[in-house]
């Protein structure tokens, strides 16, 4: 949905709405990275920059958040905006109101609208109803906010994404299918380990490696950990059970025994590999602590980065 306006680059963004990756373009998704390096510089440099002044951001939580809500609420306030937290119980949407009816009156108030929610569905139509920019804070299905942050890291770190190897291990939740979705459209190969019955969404696999083929990357599924780590450059890893699925806790406990990330998997990876974990981490059970705390993690850099990437989105589609 397109609810433009044009920068130096010819990138047009305004009005667009953030709920995948899979929305953008390579040349997109690369000048929201360029955007976010250049907005962080400025932070850290004192420069005041508040091309959102005046504006105000909604922030709908129907899952509760540390990233999240702190770095969509200090970057719209370091934007010159203000942001609005809305949990469930804020809202008639918890009393039964439709959701069309929720993004129509919200549009008449707001500048912008970040939803974190279980089904991807409610966003999808949250931004249909909505005739302002809409932003997926995560959903069960994608965490685009996360992966351009991710992304963001990576290219700061190394330098560059294309050709380089990401081997991500665990669940095939919606931080492996926005890593596959941004990976494939920037170039990077991408190496999935799961164990069997908890692989990616078949639809988002086939997706992927259509983008894949157009950027000359590689995607590969598998269920052997050590055969997907060979030679990463990036090392990633999320909890055995996102938010949601804390019942079946015990039952993947056993499914995903093989699948830590420790000292003795990450020998297969380069040496100068880099460790990566969206947070928040189980220490000791989807990674071991002495990876975790070790000298090529960088969750800290990458948890910053949640700001100055989700600022990138708000300054420009906003």
């Amino acid at each position: 949905m397109t609810k433009s306006a044009t920068n130096e680059t010819g990138i047009h963004l305004k009005g667009r709405d953030f709920i995948g990756l899979v929305d953008y373009t390579a040349e997109e998704i690369q000048y929201l990275i360029d955007l976010a390096v250049e907005l962080k510089r400025k932070n850290r440099e004192g420069e005041v920059y508040q091309p959102l002044k005046g504006k105000t951001l909604g922030m709908i939580f129907e899952k509760s958040s540390t990233r999240t809500r702190v770095s969509f609420e200090v970057g719209m306030y370091q934007l010159g905006g203000h942001a609005l937290f809305l949990s469930k119980n804020d809202l008639q949407l918890g009393r039964g109101e439709t959701i069309w009816d929720t993004a129509q009156v919200m549009s008449r108030y707001l500048d912008g609208i970040m939803l974190r929610t279980f089904a991807h569905r409610t966003a999808i139509d949250l931004a249909r109803g909505a005739t302002i920019p809409v932003i997926n804070g995560l959903t069960d299905l994608s965490h685009p906010c996360q992966a351009l942050a991710d992304y963001q890291t990576i290219y700061e770190k190394k330098g560059r994404l294309q050709g380089l190897k990401l081997a991500y291990i665990g669940d095939g939740n919606n931080m492996a299918h926005s890593l596959m979705i941004g990976g494939s459209k920037l170039g990077v190969n991408v190496a999935i380990a799961t164990p069997e019955g908890y692989a990616p969404d078949r639809t988002i696999i086939e997706t992927a490696k259509e983008m894949a083929s157009q950027s000359g990357s590689q995607l590969s599924i598998v269920t052997d950990p050590k055969e997907a780590i060979v030679d990463a450059d990036i090392v990633y890893t999320d909890v055995w059970a996102s938010m949601g699925f804390e019942d079946e806790q015990k039952q993947r406990e056993a499914a995903f025994a093989k699948f830590q990330v420790n000292e003795e998997l990450v020998k297969y990876a380069k040496s100068d590999y880099l460790f990566m974990h969206c947070l928040p981490a189980h220490r000791g059970e989807e990674v071991s602590e002495g990876v975790l705390e070790g000298k090529h993690s960088i969750i800290f850099d990458q948890a910053e980065n949640r700001l100055h990437a989700q600022k990138a989105v708000m300054a420009s589609i906003m």
